[in-house]
């Protein structure tokens, strides 16, 4: 593939597809690339940019929380009696807390104190 002509997102497009293939064709990297007639350093080198990409966007989410907030919340049933949790807390790391319905707020405060200090 050459450089010229094409974004740096079309690169990263086109370079995300053809790792995803690679993994997919169950041939070794070297036979991959030589049939496609690939470099083999360029394929690793896009390999690694975009992992790295993946991962910074993973800890920006996990910092953020789900919807750009600290926590967020979301329904785990609306069907009595499948769980005694009534909502799950997903706390800015990531921790996901089952809270069960009727639990009283002084409790909920005190928890999540604790699991998030200077939040509460």
């Amino acid at each position: 593939m050459s450089g010229r002509g094409k974004g740096k997102g079309e690169k990263a497009r086109y370079w995300q597809r053809t790792t995803s293939e690679a993994a997919r064709s169950r041939m070794s990297i070297r036979e991959f690339c030589r049939r496609r007639r690939l470099r083999e350093s360029q394929f690793y080198w896009w390999q690694r940019k975009l992992k790295a990409s993946r991962d910074m966007r993973t800890m920006r989410s996990r910092k953020q929380g789900v919807n750009g907030n600290q926590a967020s919340f979301a329904l785990v049933s609306e069907e009595r009696g499948a769980t005694d949790a009534g909502i799950e807390l997903v706390l800015g790391d990531g921790r996901r807390l089952r809270i069960r319905q009727g639990v009283d707020d002084e409790t909920l405060r005190s928890v999540l104190a604790v699991l998030e200090p200077g939040r509460c």
